[in-house]
């Protein structure tokens, strides 16, 4: 699937991998770019990468990718004003991390990870990027039907493509019980719906990055990175965001990587 001309749409698009992702699908050629965020941000993000390629391809939406009527008005304004969304990179997630069970050692009671905030990561992480890619899906499988066009063949090209973001604490990780849950969680979801869209001619998958160098793993401090981190990864430093950028972009481009796709740096942790 060629990048070049394509228009995409990337949520978290402010910082970190979505950012990154960003102006890597830029400098590769698409035609135009939805950059969605929950900040004030997003609108530096879009100006920058504008910048970058001396072009105004970069189209900033601010608003809560949980909601609904939001997800569908940025949908419909990128095809009103220019064209079918192919690209999809629903990248917006966020963390609430605390053991599962926390015993008090005074009192010698245990208190259980709140349940709102398992809600609210989970709304964040994992129900979102399922419909902002749901949401591309139906748009490509409304434009085929108009054309009169039932089961996708090879013949026609790839359609479109989703790339849902992952993590390696999908295979589990301390004090991430939501977290985790919902990477593993998009695993299953891109299975499904790469098995659904595929009739429509759309490709879905997932990266799993390691620790990668963005606000929300630094959010962590220097020292728990030096102590647990780095150690345990083989390159010994934060992967860059441009480095899952550019696997990304190996994933939409290239038809024939499916699945999912790990970028931990070799990271590999120590058994307790």
């Amino acid at each position: 699937m060629e990048i070049k001309d394509r228009v995409a749409l990337v949520t978290g698009g402010a910082s970190g991998i979505g950012r990154a992702v960003s102006f890597e699908l830029a400098q590769r050629g698409v035609k135009a770019i939805a950059i969605v965020d929950l900040t004030d941000d997003v609108k530096i993000a879009a100006e920058q990468v504008n910048n970058e390629v001396n072009a105004e391809i970069a189209i900033p939406f601010q608003g809560d990718v949980t909601d609904e009527n939001f997800r569908q008005e940025v949908y419909a304004t990128m095809l009103k004003d220019h064209g079918m969304v192919s690209i999809c990179v629903p990248a917006a997630g966020i963390t609430r991390d605390s053991l599962a069970i926390k015993v008090d050692k005074e009192t010698k009671k245990a208190s259980i990870y709140p349940i709102e905030k398992f809600k609210l990561v989970v709304d964040v992480n994992l129900i979102a990027p399922v419909y902002w890619a749901m949401q591309m899906i139906a748009g490509i499988a409304e434009e085929r039907a108009q054309d009169g066009l039932r089961k996708w063949n090879s013949d026609e090209g790839v359609r479109g493509t989703v790339v849902f973001i992952g993590s390696i604490s999908s295979q589990g990780n301390k004090g991430q019980v939501s977290y985790a849950s919902t990477k593993a969680g998009l695993e299953g979801a891109a299975a499904t719906l790469t098995k659904e869209a595929i009739f429509h001619g759309v490709r879905c998958g997932v990266i799993h990055p390691g620790f990668t160098d963005t606000p929300m793993v630094r959010a962590m401090g220097d020292e728990y990175i030096e102590k647990n981190v780095l150690p345990d990864t083989q390159l010994g430093r934060l992967i860059r965001p441009t480095e899952i950028a550019d696997a990304i972009c190996f994933m939409i481009s290239n038809s024939a990587v499916s699945g999912k796709l790990w970028a931990d740096a070799g990271w590999h942790p120590s058994p307790d």
